[in-house]
């Protein structure tokens, strides 16, 4: 019985010294299981993950990059169409004032030939008055003096009579 004591006071004994901290061949296996786990992880999941992630980061930054110099070629654009507008604008309003200029050089020019002819027309139709008012001056003194013909011959006629 003694023997039976001392065994299960051993095997008492041999249970209370291990622990949380027991350093025998479960602790160098667990690391060794937690070391191939995370080197199987690391090959299997996280290098594709991170080169998924790398190549996604690559494209963001190419594209904001490609993005970039797209603004910066719109805003140069801009800046040149916006001076080609104005350069047109200004073409234009010269454009503007040179045929309003021109429109008024030959209303002007067409109102003086107006003019010219408004003055012609009037010396021509003074001098055809004229002339018509010195025919009939020529008409009314032949027609005076065919009158006081008569008038003389009758009276030369009435005092022959007479």
């Amino acid at each position: 019985m003694i023997n039976i004591l001392l065994l299960s006071v051993e095997s008492v004994s041999t249970e209370a010294e291990g622990g949380l901290f027991d350093f025998n061949a479960t602790l160098p296996l667990m690391v060794l299981q937690f070391l191939v786990l995370m080197i199987l992880l690391n090959l299997i999941f996280y290098k594709p993950v991170a080169k998924i992630l790398d190549e996604r980061s690559e494209y963001i930054r190419n594209s904001l990059t490609t993005a970039s110099a797209s603004l910066n070629q719109a805003d140069k654009l801009t800046v040149q169409y916006e001076e080609e507008l104005s350069n047109a604008r200004k073409k234009a309003q010269e454009i503007i004032r040179a045929s309003q200029k021109e429109s008024q050089d030959i209303v002007l020019k067409k109102v003086k030939d107006a003019q010219k002819e408004a003055e012609l027309l009037i010396n021509e139709a003074s001098q055809q008055l004229i002339i018509q008012k010195e025919e009939a001056i020529k008409t009314l003194e032949d027609q005076v003096e065919t009158l006081s013909d008569q008038i003389e011959a009758k009276i030369l006629n009435n005092q022959s009579l007479a």
